[in-house]
């Protein structure tokens, strides 16, 4: 008689050996430090940058209309593909002149991120409706062009911050052309996309 020999590559006990070793590397895992593995994005220093529109020109408190938006990218990163992700986008606002719109400084204007707080979808500013106001699509919370805090929708119901919209700050030079301020992502300051900020 002839002694058959198995074919699998993996024996019954090599397998319980594997999930065991893995059932292992998963218990530890939570004790490794991976953030110093990763890059630190609160180590990276960003840069004031010009307010740049979609056609490429800078934002101007001289030119840029009342009552009107664009979607603004920031931070650019150069590549195409990293600069369309939903998180880099933001609405750049010149609020109506019944909200202060008229004067041609950076007061006039607002920058909030499109990420909506309630499930991550994208808001958008509308100008030509009577209460002038951002609006999500998706589930219809609506944001104050002013504060960026949720007025009505699911995105109102929620705890501060989860209830007001990250910003960005801005500041012109001598011809009136507007300059983003390095934000600092932080619920108590410029806030962080997708989370939120304190007013």
């Amino acid at each position: 008689m002839t002694e058959v020999q198995q074919t699998s590559g993996l024996s019954r006990r090599d397998f319980l050996k594997l999930m065991g070793a893995a059932g292992t590397g998963l218990a530890f895992a939570p004790f490794v430090p991976w953030g110093n593995f990763m890059p630190n994005p609160s180590g990276a220093t960003l840069e004031k940058v010009p307010v740049e529109l979609p056609d490429g020109t800078q934002a101007n408190v001289n030119t840029y209309p009342t009552n009107y938006a664009e979607v603004i990218t920031y931070p650019k990163t150069g590549d195409r593909v990293l600069d369309e992700e939903a998180f880099r986008k933001w609405q750049f606002i010149r609020l109506p002149e019944e909200m202060g719109g008229s004067v041609n400084d950076v007061s006039a204007f607002r920058a909030f991120s499109m990420v909506c707080l309630h499930l991550w979808c994208l808001w958008k500013y509308y100008p030509s409706d009577d209460k002038k106001r951002g609006e999500c699509p998706c589930h219809g919370s609506i944001y104050d062009p002013i504060t960026g805090t949720a007025v009505a929708g699911p995105a109102s119901l929620q705890a501060a911050p989860s209830d007001t919209l990250p910003k960005l700050d801005f500041e012109t030079d001598a011809d009136g052309f507007l300059w983003i301020l390095p934000p600092v992502w932080g619920i108590n300051a410029n806030g962080v996309v997708g989370y939120g900020r304190l007013t």
